[in-house]
């Protein structure tokens, strides 16, 4: 663990957010109180997929939507 002084960590803030990727770094302010910097990988959401290549048109997908709805609801293909 390091522990920056406030003024140090000002002037290097560079340096302690590198170092804080690898281990925990702490600020201690002159009244005492001390901060702690915690690096946080990035996450990706599980709603994040890559897209489809497909050469299906805008109309060609509402109309596949439109089946696949008159079919829930019993309605007959027209």
């Amino acid at each position: 663990m390091k522990v920056y002084a406030y003024s140090e960590a000002r002037q290097k803030l560079s340096t302690v957010l590198d170092f804080a990727r690898s281990e925990d770094v702490m600020i201690k302010k002159r009244s005492g109180e001390i901060f702690t910097v915690v690096y946080q990988k990035k996450s990706h959401s599980p709603l994040d997929v890559k897209g489809v290549k497909t050469s299906a048109t805008t109309q060609d997908i509402l109309d596949a939507v439109e089946v696949s709805r008159s079919r829930a609801r019993g309605e007959n293909e027209l």
